[in-house]
């Protein structure tokens, strides 16, 4: 299947994606292709913020191709940061914000040209989409961007907890041993010539209890380190799990705040538009006013004319 059709059949206006979807089907199994003929017949049309957001790939490449990076960045900076590193976190946080603001604002944009509302919900589901593909990336299994035929869910908090090691789990990280180190207490060869059998006997039982008392001081000194590991690795889990949630509550807030500002905006409006026209009937009052002021005036003039022609 030519990919360049297929990318051409995503760059459509909306309602045009169904028949060149069947034609460009048509076209694959008349030329013998009918299990590509297959796929492409099987392809949803796109719902409307999916549809901005091919858009925003297909004619805004360089924008969309900064938020990537921007989200590559951010997770490089949050693993960093979570495994104890120094990082840039809020920076790079700050980065992705404006990438995904840009975007945002062009998606808006091409939804009103091509005759779309940019209403609160299509906006929220685009912004959602978006923040999505900047999270996974150029992962092997990321949604292929500019031909999404559908929405694309945020990655939940299994997900961004695959950046802290978790409790349990063998950590890549080389951190150094904390084993005690036998002591040698084995005498020189000079000095156990000396040692008579019994005495000899008894030095190596001393060694071996010393050897044994090491080793399990050794095994308090790892478990205890394992347990001061799984604290660390749950007040991370926890950290990162409370910070999703906030994220949560932080986009739905923001859904809030948008549905009252498209409510307020239409409310303007109206209150603009019942201005105007309350304007217009003022003016036509006061020049009915007038209308009739001058006429008055010239029925006056007319009985005084009359008057004076009787007498």
């Amino acid at each position: 299947m030519p990919a360049r059709s297929l990318d051409d059949l995503f760059k459509l206006p909306l309602d045009e994606f169904t028949a060149a979807r069947n034609a460009l089907a048509a076209k694959l199994k008349k030329a013998g292709q009918a299990d590509r003929a297959g796929e492409v017949k099987a392809l949803s049309k796109p719902p409307l913020p999916a549809w901005a957001v091919n858009q925003l790939f297909w004619r805004h490449r360089k924008a969309f191709d900064t938020l990537l990076a921007t989200g590559e960045a951010f997770r490089k900076a949050q693993a960093a940061q979570l495994a104890g590193k120094r990082s840039d976190l809020r920076g790079a946080l700050e980065s992705r914000r404006e990438a995904l603001s840009t975007l945002t604002r062009l998606a808006a944009d091409l939804l009103r040209e091509a005759g779309h509302t940019p209403g609160p919900d299509v906006m929220r589901r685009v912004t959602t989409t978006l923040e999505a593909l900047a999270s996974s990336g150029t992962h092997p299994d990321a949604p292929a961007a500019g031909r999404l035929t559908s929405d694309v869910e945020a990655p939940g908090f299994e997900a961004l907890a695959a950046l802290v090691p978790q409790v349990g789990r063998a950590s890549t990280h080389t951190a150094e041993p904390r084993v005690l180190a036998f002591r040698n207490t084995k005498p020189s060869g000079a000095h156990k010539k000396k040692l008579s059998p019994e005495e000899a006997r008894r030095q190596e039982a001393a060694e071996q209890r010393a050897q044994r008392a090491a080793a399990k001081a050794a095994v308090h000194e790892a478990e205890k380190a394992l347990r001061d590991a799984r604290k660390v690795a749950e007040r991370a889990e926890a950290a990162l799990k409370k910070a999703a949630a906030n994220a949560k509550d932080a986009d739905k807030a923001k859904a809030e705040i948008e549905a009252r500002y498209e409510k307020l905006t239409a409310a303007a409006d109206a209150a603009r538009q019942n201005a105007r026209r309350i304007a217009s009937e003022a003016e036509d009052a006061a020049q009915a006013v007038e209308d009739a002021e001058r006429a008055l005036e010239k029925a006056k003039l007319a009985t005084e004319t009359q008057s004076h022609r009787g007498r």
